[in-house]
């Protein structure tokens, strides 16, 4: 993978606050790719789940979003 930057992902106009909600966000998809009922939601040809799981953040397929509630809620698709 080429070396990207936080200034990299933008979703909608609106870009990585952190890098910390970035690890988390990649964290909980590569989780979910591990599972054998998840596909991964971009081609790549990557096999490690944390790789796949950035390039779908970077390719905004995977984001965030917060709302009124303490935690923040996670929109994948």
């Amino acid at each position: 993978m080429k070396h990207i930057s936080l200034e990299d992902f933008v979703h909608e106009d609106e870009q990585m606050d952190s890098l910390y909600r970035l690890v988390n966000i990649a964290a909980r998809r590569a989780n979910q790719l591990n599972k054998p009922e998840s596909r991964p939601l971009v081609k790549t040809k990557e096999r490690k789940s944390t790789i796949v799981a950035l390039e779908e953040v970077l390719d905004g397929k995977v984001w965030y979003s917060t709302g009124d509630q303490e935690a923040d809620e996670y929109d994948i698709g």
